[in-house]
């Protein structure tokens, strides 16, 4: 049984980032057409478990379909969709068995992509409510500590409260001129 353990913010991370984002955008080639960091550990200052998220942006995802042994040749398992509708998950552990990045990619016009970084440019540009989302983060690790869908769970209403916001957010800035 894995426990449940975030971390606080490593500066590291951003390079972590950048390192497994060249990697993917080499096996996804052509079919890549921009990958974001995403997920806690794209925010300055808060507690994470230490994953890698990445959003691709991918003209087709079938194309990225094709190019699914590629990944898996540098580590990741594809798991198709993964219980969302347009995605293509992959995951990669490292030798421990330990999960260190995830990709998720979704199609140009997704809308998943916009709410991906949304919520994190959100949080980014508010560093009370990103402080807010690590102390949530951090009790429910202490509280759950060997339930992953527990702790999950616990963060649903933040983040849903939180998505809508950074859309309504975004909305705004765009309509103001802002970005």
């Amino acid at each position: 049984m894995k426990q449940v353990t975030v971390f606080p913010y490593d500066p590291q991370w951003p390079a972590a980032f950048e390192r497994g984002a060249a990697e993917v955008n080499a096996a996804l080639g052509e079919s890549l057409l921009a990958i974001h960091h995403i997920g806690s550990t794209s925010i300055p200052g808060i507690h994470a478990k230490p994953i890698i998220d990445m959003l691709a942006v991918a003209g087709d995802l079938s194309e990225v379909d094709q190019r699914a042994q590629r990944m898996q040749e540098i580590g990741y398992v594809a798991m198709g969709e993964f219980g969302i509708p347009g995605r293509r998950y992959f995951r990669r552990d490292n030798a421990a068995g330990v999960r260190t990045e995830q990709v998720h990619a979704f199609a140009a016009n997704s809308p998943h992509i916009r709410r991906h970084l949304a919520f994190r440019d959100f949080l980014r540009s508010h560093a009370d409510l990103a402080q807010e989302y690590s102390e949530l983060k951090q009790h429910l690790a202490r509280a759950h500590p060997f339930d992953l869908e527990a702790y999950m769970d616990g963060k649903d209403a933040f983040i849903r409260e939180t998505e809508a916001r950074a859309l309504e957010w975004v909305s705004h800035r765009a309509r103001v001129g802002q970005h």
